[in-house]
C-alpha cells in the first residue's frame, strides 16, 4: 500500500514537525516541506500529493498563502489535488474556500477531532 503524500507550504520549522508528526502518527502520511510558492510548485511539477497544507502568512519571506493557494488552482496539473489553509482566521478560511481550497484548520487546533475529521478523506487509506 502507497503512503499518502502531503506537501506543506510555508510553515515555520515548528509547526512542520508538528504536522509531520501527527499525519505520519494518525495516517502514516510523509509530509514534504516547500517554503514558497516556487518551491511548491516545483514539488507538484514531479510528485502526485494527496493534500496540499498552505500556511496563512509564508514563514520564509512573510507573503500571503492565499497567493500560493491561487497559483496551485490556476495550474491545470495540480488544480484538482486538494489545498487546505492552515489558520486559525475563519474569515481567512471562508477566503481560501472562495479561492477554491476545502475547509482547513488552524495550527491550535491540528490534533482535534475536527481537524483530523477533515483531513481524513485524504489522507486514510483503504
Amino acid at each position: 500500500m502507497e503512503r499518502k503524500r502531503v506537501l506543506s507550504v510555508g510553515q515555520c520549522g515548528v509547526d512542520h514537525s508538528a504536522i509531520t508528526w501527527t499525519f505520519r502518527q494518525s495516517f502514516g502520511a510523509q509530509v514534504t516541506s516547500a517554503s514558497d510558492a516556487g518551491e511548491a510548485l516545483a514539488h507538484l511539477a514531479k510528485e502526485k500529493y494527496d493534500l496540499i497544507l498552505v500556511n496563512r502568512i509564508l514563514d520564509a519571506d512573510h507573503s500571503p498563502g492565499m497567493d500560493v493557494i491561487k497559483q496551485i488552482k490556476a495550474t491545470p496539473a495540480c488544480a484538482a489535488t486538494p489545498v487546505m489553509l492552515v489558520s486559525n482566521h475563519e474569515s481567512a478560511q471562508q477566503e481560501a474556500v472562495a479561492l477554491g481550497a476545502v475547509p482547513g484548520f488552524g495550527k491550535a487546533a491540528l490534533t482535534d477531532d475536527a481537524a483530523m475529521e477533515r483531513v481524513r478523506p485524504y489522507l486514510e487509506t483503504t
